[in-house]
């Protein structure tokens, strides 16, 4: 429809005056999140005015709607219209001639969860950018999330509705809380720590979706996995590897071994939980132990081919569950 497209035009334009440049932003630098920041404006996803990002602002619903339809590449192509949509059908106070008008229309119709009674140039809130980045995150996938609730100092200050999407971004690193255990749900986010959760959500997408190829890996259902090192003999080390899972029912084991150069490289993987049983869905940490010649340096790798985490050492078999 000819509409749609003025409007898709709109769109792109709007995002090229919030900001798109071919050179680095002048004000970023040394911000804690100027790397995820260069990053989307290198992928044409975010930009700035007049060179400028301002990452210390407050971010608007237009803008932070824009954002997400725009890093996650959302459209509404394959939907048939009978009358053609209009963001003022179900956003009275949002006008259907601006940049922004299509990015709500595309927001409603991929289920971003956007209030009704929206205004563009409202702030958003750190909760309410949470809630519509997962929606966003999650429009089209069916991922699966371990069952972990993370206790937040302000819970009592988050909207019961966003709740679950926050719990999921914790989860998954993508968000994360203060020293305090707080995550501030009304407080305003700024620019920048928008950039920064729209970074790693679309990172996370990514690396979710990518198919798996030959040994069928295991997602690693475990989290904080540490070693500690007690000699036995001169000869041996007794290495003892411990690991938080999300309930009792879950455990541990080393899959393999390997040997690089001073390094026994130890590859552990998840014991799911037995289907038949009810866990209590409380954080546990399991232990495995395993014996490695005082000739190597102990290094942990979770399965599936992720970076080392730790140093540590196993026995190619041996396994822990939660006592």
């Amino acid at each position: 429809m000819k509409r749609m497209a003025l409007l898709t035009l709109l769109l792109l334009a709007g995002l090229l005056a919030f900001g798109q440049s071919v050179f680095a932003f002048s004000d970023t630098k040394g911000d804690p999140n100027e790397g995820k920041i260069d990053s989307l404006q290198e992928q044409g996803i975010i930009a700035g005015h007049g060179g400028k990002y301002r990452p210390g602002s407050t971010l608007t619903y237009a803008e932070g709607v824009a954002m997400l339809v725009k890093g996650f590449g959302l459209n509404i192509d394959n939907i048939r219209f009978v009358k053609e949509p209009k963001a003022s059908d179900h956003f009275p106070n949002v006008k259907d001639d601006k940049w922004y008008s299509s990015a709500f229309i595309i927001a409603e119709y991929t289920g971003l969860d956007i209030p009704q009674d929206v205004k563009p140039s409202a702030p958003m809130t750190r909760e309410q950018f949470a809630h519509h980045l997962f929606k966003a995150m999650t429009h089209g996938h069916d991922f699966a999330f371990i069952d972990i609730y993370n206790m937040i100092k302000d819970e009592k200050d988050i909207n019961p509705a966003y709740m679950d999407s926050i719990q999921k971004l914790l989860i998954t690193h993508i968000v994360s809380l203060d020293s305090s255990q707080k995550f501030y749900p009304t407080k305003q986010i700024k620019r920048g720590d928008a950039a920064a959760w729209l970074h790693d959500g679309i990172a996370f997408v990514k690396d979710q979706s990518q198919p798996t190829t030959g040994g069928g890996n295991v997602p690693a259902f475990f989290y904080d996995a540490k070693l500690s090192i007690a000699p036995v003999t001169k000869a041996v080390n007794e290495v003892t590897i411990t690991a938080d899972v999300p309930n009792p029912g879950y455990g541990v084991r080393v899959q393999s071994i390997t040997f690089e150069g001073d390094q026994a490289i130890i590859s552990i993987i998840s014991i799911p939980p037995d289907p038949d049983r009810v866990y209590p869905q409380v954080i546990t940490t399991v232990t495995v132990k395993t014996y490695v010649s005082s000739d190597y340096r102990p290094t942990l790798q979770v399965a599936g081919g992720n970076d080392p985490a730790a140093s540590s050492s196993g026995s190619v078999g041996s396994s822990a569950k939660a006592s």
